[in-house]
């Protein structure tokens, strides 16, 4: 898989998105976010126009060490090895943030100088 680096000095990465295995899908871009140990937190109104089931809401601790409840629900992703059933986090940011859940075992590649991320 492939991405950019942007102007800010994001690492960003295109993602496929179901919200069912039967829907059509939909392009989304991620934020590389090797903080997040999860796998995919969607700001809530992108989850809304994707279409997405409501599953639970889950516990989080955030980076200042406090614990809030969020509203979390599933999606498809077309990943390296096939579609994969992902847990979706709520938030009320502006950019869909892609946690190292999805890296373990995989090679991932940042390279500021040239822009370029890739994903083996």
């Amino acid at each position: 898989m492939k991405g950019i680096v942007d102007e800010d000095g994001r690492a960003l990465l295109p993602l496929t998105v179901r919200a069912t295995e039967d829907e059509a899908p939909h392009q989304i871009v991620a934020w590389v976010d090797t903080a997040f140990d999860g796998e995919l937190v969607v700001p809530l109104q992108e989850i809304q126009r994707l279409g997405l089931p409501e599953a639970a809401t889950v516990r989080a601790t955030l980076a200042d060490g406090s614990t809030v409840l969020l509203d979390a629900y599933t999606c498809f992703v077309e990943w390296l090895d096939g579609p994969r059933a992902v847990e979706v986090v709520a938030n009320e940011g502006r950019f869909p943030l892609l946690g190292i859940a999805f890296f373990r075992n995989r090679r991932l590649t940042i390279d500021y100088g040239s822009r370029e991320l890739s994903l083996e």
